[in-house]
């Protein structure tokens, strides 16, 4: 990664208030009323669950104090693109309302998915597959590596390692850690497993209510399983080539798949030659 992208990256970790006003060219004295029917979400927000008793409380705030911080958007065309202050949006549409004060800007759109990843990461409880979403569209943006990412966001290397292979995990079960019904701590123990095993384990988890610990074990005695599942391979696999080349010896024509064996006789002769042989 070059200098120039490490310092971009860099000028987006500080307050994000001020962040949007600077990269955005806010003039945060000026706000307007839009029509919420005009704003579009954020394509990527990485955020896919709200909490409904929360939003419910928000908008509760925002009925007897007013909107006091004006969401954000990226004005295109006659839309205007939401890029921070989805909760105070959604709150606002509880409410009935049809309209809601906005920052608007006009800036080049490159900036919303930036911004939107910076904003969750630093001021949002995501959930840990939301999390490894942001983690990755940021690495991919700024063509950096986990090191340069664990430095930027104050985080451990192992940490965002850990979080990233998350995202190995069947489509099932990162539903049910967004869900809540699968705690991160589980998670990390069921990546690397194979999709049989992790289906299994999933619904041991929540079916008898395993805690980590009792999950490491299952999982340390699957692994051995197929440690031992591997030699037996190997070596069945070594018996099955030995025969062949023994049979070969003898001119008996024979191959093998997987778990098959099969020895080719073409007449009397040979089935002879073989029941010889064996006696």
């Amino acid at each position: 990664m070059g200098l120039n992208k490490d310092r971009g990256l860099k000028s987006l970790m500080g307050n994000v208030e001020e962040v949007y006003t600077r990269e955005l060219g806010l003039d945060k004295n000026q706000v307007k009323l839009i029509e919420i029917e005009k704003i579009i979400p954020n394509p990527f927000q990485p955020r896919k669950v709200f909490d409904e008793t929360a939003l419910n409380e928000l908008a509760n705030s925002i009925k007897e104090y007013g909107l006091i911080q004006p969401i954000i958007v990226l004005q295109k065309e006659d839309k205007f693109i939401l890029v921070a202050g989805e909760r105070r949006l959604r709150a606002t549409q509880i409410l009935g309302e049809e309209n809601i004060l906005a920052f608007v800007s006009d800036r080049d759109e490159i900036k919303l998915r930036e911004l939107a990843l910076i904003e969750n990461i630093q001021r949002e409880n995501l959930n840990p597959i939301e999390l490894a979403h942001s983690y990755r569209d940021l690495i991919e943006v700024h063509n950096i590596t986990q090191e340069n990412l664990a430095e930027l966001i104050h985080k451990s290397r192992t940490q965002i390692t850990n979080t990233l292979r998350l995202l190995n995990l069947d489509s099932r079960t990162q539903k049910l850690i967004i869900e809540g019904k699968i705690s991160q701590g589980h998670a990390k123990v069921l990546v690397g497993l194979n999709e049989k095993d992790e289906k299994m384990l999933v619904d041991s988890i929540i079916g008898q209510k395993l805690n980590v610990r009792e999950t490491e074990k299952i999982v340390q005695k699957l692994k051995n399983k197929e440690k031992i599942e591997e030699k037996e391979d190997v070596e069945f696999e070594n018996s099955m080539q030995n025969l062949k080349q023994t049979l070969g010896k003898f001119g008996f024509s024979c191959t093998h798949k997987k778990n098959n064996f099969i020895i080719h006789l073409e007449n009397i002769a040979e089935i002879n030659k073989l029941i010889k042989f064996f006696n």
